[in-house]
């Protein structure tokens, strides 16, 4: 009389206990997907802090780039105000790029080059920006292990019955893939 009840209460229970951990394990990576997309957020922060600084540090030395600057203010500006999106990777391109353009600018300043401020700023920037790196790619491990249980079988079933949408990886542009020659010294 045992031996069917187990079979019976193994044959409900086990499916119910792995529809239970699934569902679980779903949500504590979509959980861990913002926890990382928080870190990214306060490392863009942190770049966000120190553009102002190093664009003003430059500016003394090279008061006629106008336009360098007044592009990364509007890049700073925009990628501020922008959420988790395919816009913000753009506009975080964009900055980077003209980051990478204003400091071209400094090769045709070597008073600025040598200026102590200034290599405190761009350590700090090189710094963030290797912490960014850091960030982005705990965020895409994220995304790729919650992505794997939302398509792989028989987890994804119960991916789409509970309504977990995808998640996209944090891309970088083509162009910041190169790296500059920032050899200051």
């Amino acid at each position: 009389m045992w031996i069917p009840f187990a079979v019976v209460a193994a044959v409900v229970l086990l499916p119910i206990m792995y529809v239970i951990l699934t569902y679980n394990t779903l949500v504590a990576l979509r959980n861990h997907i913002r926890d990382a997309w928080g870190n990214i957020d306060t490392e863009l922060k942190r770049r966000y802090d120190l553009i102002p600084n190093l664009v003003a540090t430059v500016k003394g030395y090279a008061a006629h780039e106008k336009e360098v600057f007044e592009r990364i203010t509007q890049l700073r500006a925009q990628c501020m105000a922008g959420e988790r999106s395919v816009q913000k990777q753009a506009d975080e391109s964009q900055l980077v790029d003209a980051l990478q353009k204003l400091l071209a600018v400094v090769e045709n300043y070597p008073q600025l080059k040598s200026d102590r401020n200034f290599l405190k700023l761009q350590q700090e920037l090189v710094n963030t920006e290797d912490r960014i790196q850091a960030a982005r790619r705990f965020y895409n491990g994220n995304v790729r292990d919650y992505k794997n249980k939302c398509q792989m079988f028989p987890s994804s079933i119960i991916a789409g019955a509970f309504g977990f949408e995808s998640q996209d990886y944090f891309n970088v542009h083509p162009s910041v893939r190169e790296v500059p020659d920032a050899d200051f010294g």
